[in-house]
């Protein structure tokens, strides 16, 4: 479980979180909302431990990643998998190689063979199976992002944080993406957390939905809850973000 308390977080003059208070619960896909600039993909950051709060508490299984030293902040990173909006594979790597690096990097003793056997079932996974020896420049947008959930996944984490997963995509292969993440939640019953501003794929994925509106939660609740609701602000967001 992720419990974020009061955090607050400002850059220079000004302030972006201002006391965002969220329980992520083990095993739920929760989709994190809101208007760009208010701090959805800071959060993820936070969350990582790769930026500081000003103030507030990140709990990993009731530990506070904000106290802890660099081995135990490196060993908690180890249970995440990230996939970055833009899936940032390497252009100079293969398939194989950028999905290996967090088996390699996290210097797990494994042997080539089980090197190669994880990536082939990640690869398999997410749909791209014998796919290893290409380059990035040769794989659509679509197939990028799923190289990146495969690397997300090489390492069997416990959370995965989803940065803007259907950006850059047309709609067809937006709810290819959006299927995709909701098979791989069922088969590996991870802990999702996915930072969006597309309302079709909070509709196709999410099992709880927070809204971030001027740094605060505004709201959280189910994908009814959301949909039904006759508040104006969480009304005209989704009227502006249901175009495709």
């Amino acid at each position: 479980m992720i419990e974020i308390k009061n955090i607050v977080k400002s850059f220079e003059n000004k302030l972006v979180l201002k006391g965002v208070n969220l329980t992520i619960r083990e095993g739920e896909t929760h989709v994190i909302i809101g208007k760009s600039g208010n701090g959805k993909s800071v959060l993820l950051k936070l969350i990582l431990g790769l930026l500081e709060p000003d103030s507030g508490q990140i709990l990993i299984e009731s530990e506070n990643i904000f106290d802890m030293n660099e081995k135990r902040l490196y060993q908690i990173r180890t249970n995440f998998g990230f996939l970055f909006q833009n899936a940032a594979l390497f252009d100079s790597l293969t398939v194989f190689e950028n999905v290996s690096l967090p088996l390699v990097e996290s210097k797990r003793n494994l042997s080539q063979s089980e090197i190669k056997k994880a990536v082939a079932e990640k690869l398999a996974l997410v749909g791209l199976p014998n796919t290893e020896n290409l380059k990035p420049a040769e794989l659509s947008g679509g197939m990028q992002k799923r190289v990146g959930l495969a690397r997300a996944l090489i390492t069997n984490p416990k959370y995965i944080l989803y940065d803007e997963p259907t950006t850059g995509l047309d709609p067809i292969m937006s709810d290819s993406i959006d299927k995709l993440i909701s098979d791989v939640n069922e088969q590996t019953h991870v802990t999702s957390i996915i930072v969006t501003h597309d309302m079709f794929s909070v509709e196709n994925v999410a099992d709880k939905i927070s809204m971030i509106h001027e740094g605060k939660i505004y709201f959280t609740g189910s994908r009814d809850e959301l949909l039904n609701s006759e508040d104006k602000i969480i009304k005209d967001f989704i009227k502006r973000t249901s175009k495709k």
